[in-house]
């Protein structure tokens, strides 16, 4: 048996996805990144290895790396680009699937998915990082909780306070200001879902999104994200039944086992 693997070494988190040749997934990993990407990719890869039983990178047939790091994953045998590795590791999850708004630690992008799963086209905003997920980091930092109870705080209000900045530094400052005010914390947490949701709009245009579109990276399990984007965009949200957050992983490691598997 062959096993093949994926490095999406992000900005925020490194993920690594090793399939057999069946396609299937054997093991996966997700950790928080280290200033060094090289160092993020060596110890995903450690993990990722020591879970499906393998000695190390080497035991690999193929393996590609992908991501804000992706020239610094040791062993790979090439990288390919994180837009490309969404598509592919969506496809193989959900065929049907044809647009994607992908959330990572410092950009959003919008991606349209061909039949085959390659990109018809795409749009990135990396010039900010409002709506990212040091954007939604910097705001449960704000309400002193952890990133899922934030993430879940707007679903249970009644009312939406809107968040007029749209830097995450004056934004964090605007939120922490309404807080000390006293105003219902679920309801300026559904202000700055429904801020990122309008900021969403032009990546689901430029994805193609028609009547659906499904969420990758870590905030794709933002659950009040998820509900703003539906009311915002009017789109249903399709929800994956692999973690989003491994979609440029499992993209790049089914890329290195369509490359392994033509080898023989």
């Amino acid at each position: 048996m062959k096993y093949f693997g994926g490095c999406d070494v992000g900005s925020t988190y490194t993920k690594a996805v090793i399939l057999d040749e069946a396609g299937k997934i054997v093991a996966d990993t997700t950790i928080r990144s280290k200033i060094n990407s090289e160092e993020s990719a060596k110890l995903a890869m450690e993990e990722v290895c020591k879970t499906a039983g393998l000695k190390g990178s080497k035991d690999l047939a193929y393996l590609i790396g992908t991501g804000y790091g992706r020239n610094k994953v040791p062993f790979a045998d090439e990288n390919i680009s994180e837009i490309s590795c969404h598509a592919m590791g969506v496809h193989v999850t959900d065929p049907s699937v044809r647009a994607i708004i992908d959330i990572g630690g410092q950009d959003v992008k919008g991606i349209s998915v061909d039949t085959d799963g390659t990109v018809k086209n795409f749009a990135m905003n990396d010039k900010c990082s409002a709506g990212t997920g040091r954007f939604f980091e910097a705001m449960a930092s704000a309400f002193e909780v952890t990133l899922p109870e934030f993430s879940k705080l707007s679903l249970t209000a009644k009312n939406v306070i809107p968040i007029t900045a749209q830097c995450t530094v004056f934004a964090e400052s605007e939120v922490i200001t309404l807080v000390g005010e006293g105003k219902p914390t679920d309801e300026i947490a559904a202000g700055i879902e429904m801020s990122v949701a309008k900021r969403c709009f032009v990546m689901a245009k430029k994805a193609g999104a028609v009547d659906s579109v499904t969420l990758t990276g870590g905030c794709a399990k933002n659950d009040g994200l998820k509900e703003a984007i539906e009311k915002v965009l009017k789109l249903k949200v399709v929800e994956l039944k692999t973690d989003p957050q491994l979609m440029g992983a499992l993209g790049a490691a089914e890329y290195a086992r369509q490359k392994g598997m033509a080898k023989k």
